[in-house]
């Protein structure tokens, strides 16, 4: 079984030391684990990645919260968390419902928090477009004046 969420990239405590610049670049980009001869290893991270990796979590919690209530559709259970989706219509509720937990399984299974948060806060948005009024309209897609099928 492989450990999720453990940085790629591996430096000494003398790397952080000597090429503190380096380091902190790499760290920008994804997880270090500075590693020290006299101490547990710790892991550098952009405050990006730790709010990304919290978010994940919290949105974690809230569905095993809804996955252990009983009664209802995983829709309607959903919308106790997220009071948002009541904006959208049942159709799009449990399509919503279903597209936030394979997104969240998909962030935990590859460890990029960004795929979870990014459908929850489109969802989200979503919502909250139609609850303001904004209702999706038929578009015509042109490409040199031809009317194209959506991409």
């Amino acid at each position: 079984m492989t450990m999720a969420y453990l940085p790629a990239a591996t430096r000494r405590s003398s790397d952080l030391s000597k090429h503190a610049a380096e380091v902190f670049a790499e760290a920008e980009d994804h997880p270090v684990t500075v590693t020290r001869r006299d101490g547990e290893s710790l892991v550098l991270m952009s405050q990006r990645e730790a709010e990304a990796r919290a978010g994940l979590l919290n949105f974690a919690a809230q569905l095993i919260t809804v996955t252990l209530e009983d009664g209802g559709t995983l829709a309607e259970r959903m919308s106790k968390p997220f009071p948002w989706m009541l904006a959208l219509s049942p159709a799009d509720r449990t399509t919503c419902a279903h597209e936030l937990v394979d997104a969240a399984r998909a962030s935990f299974a590859t460890d990029q928090p960004h795929l979870a948060i990014a459908e929850l806060t489109s969802w989200q948005e979503t919502a909250v477009a139609i609850a303001a009024g904004l209702r999706s309209v038929d578009v015509d897609w042109l490409d040199g004046g031809d009317v194209v099928a959506r991409p």
